[in-house]
């Protein structure tokens, strides 16, 4: 069995696993003519038990590592997991994972983006401050000198800076010439120190969707979309649908790990996707330290599995919820690279209604009308709102891999 396309491919054992794509029409790269020289045929032989397609495979399931795959592997890279398609045969029933990379026509994934009428007020933003000089016997640190000059330039009171930051303050202090540029968040903690004048301040809007991601690159000082990404979420290798992927997290001692580190894993790279697509003169590392803001959004299994927590509550009545408030941590606390930013994940309204519904419910103001508005959110998993500004109804229904 192919992922994500779900083809199956019924062939002899021993065959290889390109030869096995092939036969079925699997979009499998290979520019070497199977030779092991190119590496573009890269797969990843998935274990586990797959009740959806009735397969259980394990490492026996495909031939062992071969001198050709290793000679590779000293001269290019190999993904942890993957073998060359071209060497590693099939020997008894197998789920073979096709990567993006790998596919000869790779998914281009974008999600056009509609902000109508929405007033600007974000929770970050960046304060420009001149610092005086010292004087002998100013006995005051660098955090206090900071504190007052946020009070008395910006009228912001009290602020206190974050452990992450105190190393760099005094360094910026001096790099600027005792101007400095503080990013503050609204709660009054200092999450970033910038020498000189430096106002960017991006954040990113996630939707993590149970068949694509999409991304959005968001300057807070402006509301504008600088830049936008998707990809493939690849948990769709261990089941296409969200009952699939908790049936695989109950039969699977340590399924659930295996889940959230593929969401994490493409959320960091999608956030990279997005580093590079902006134009900027600002170099793809330097933007992601410009970060401080993540909004995360996802129908309720993506969401407990973005946030460590098991989803097999979900998959029988009553459908119980582990948390369904908007839940607030540091980026590093879900895998990210992004040092000083923070990540809202947005609340989920009942079982199988995710934050997802409930932040297009807010864009589309469909609890706030006069008139009843259906609003329907399409996917993998469909959400459905009904509602006025007296009474709103929410359902979901599965609808099958988008």
């Amino acid at each position: 069995m192919f992922t994500p396309s779900g083809v199956h491919a019924d062939v002899a054992p021993g065959t290889s696993l390109l030869d096995a794509a092939r036969a079925v029409k699997v979009d499998l790269d290979s520019t070497c003519g199977g030779r092991g020289l190119c590496g573009r045929c890269q797969v990843t032989p998935s274990v586990g038990e797959f009740a959806k397609w009735g397969i259980t495979s394990d490492e026996s399931s495909v031939s062992p590592w071969t001198s050709s795959e290793a000679d590779y592997k000293g001269r290019r890279t190999i993904e942890p997991g993957g073998r060359l398609g071209c060497m590693a045969t099939a020997l008894a029933d197998v789920v073979v994972d096709v990567p993006p990379a790998s596919q000869v026509h790779r998914p281009v994934v974008r999600k056009k983006i509609d902000l109508p009428g929405l007033t600007l007020d974000p929770l970050i933003t960046a304060r420009y401050v001149e610092l005086p000089e010292l004087e002998l016997g100013d006995e005051r640190s660098d955090v206090e000198i900071l504190r007052e000059a946020l009070a008395i330039d910006w009228g912001i009171e009290g602020v206190s800076v974050e452990a992450c930051v105190l190393s760099e303050l005094h360094p910026a202090i001096i790099d600027g010439k005792r101007t400095v540029t503080a990013i503050v968040h609204r709660d009054g903690s200092v999450m970033a120190v910038r020498p000189g004048f430096d106002e960017v301040v991006y954040g990113v809007a996630v939707d993590v969707g149970s068949t694509t991601i999409a991304g959005y690159l968001v300057d807070l000082a402006t509301g504008d979309v600088v830049a936008n990404a998707g990809a493939m979420n690849p948990q769709i290798r261990f089941g296409e649908d969200l009952m699939s992927r908790v049936s695989y997290v109950m039969m699977n001692p340590g399924g659930d790990d295996e889940l959230t580190s593929a969401v994490r894993d493409a959320l960091d790279t999608l956030i990279e996707d997005l580093c590079n697509d902006l134009d900027t003169d600002l170099l793809p590392d330097d933007v992601r330290t410009h970060i401080h803001d993540i909004v995360l959004v996802g129908n309720p299994v993506m969401h407990h599995l973005l946030l460590g927590i098991d989803p097999t509550p979900l998959g029988a009545a009553p459908f119980t919820l582990t948390v369904g408030e908007p839940v607030d941590m540091r980026a590093g606390d879900l895998d990210l690279n992004l040092p000083y930013a923070r990540c809202h994940v947005g609340p989920c309204i009942a079982g199988h209604v995710g934050a997802d519904a409930a932040s297009a419910t807010l864009n589309e103001r469909t609890h706030a009308t006069v008139e009843p508005q259906l609003m329907v959110d399409i996917g993998t998993n469909a959400e459905i709102v009904l509602g006025t500004a007296e009474r709103t109804y929410a359902a979901s229904s599965p609808t099958g891999p988008a």
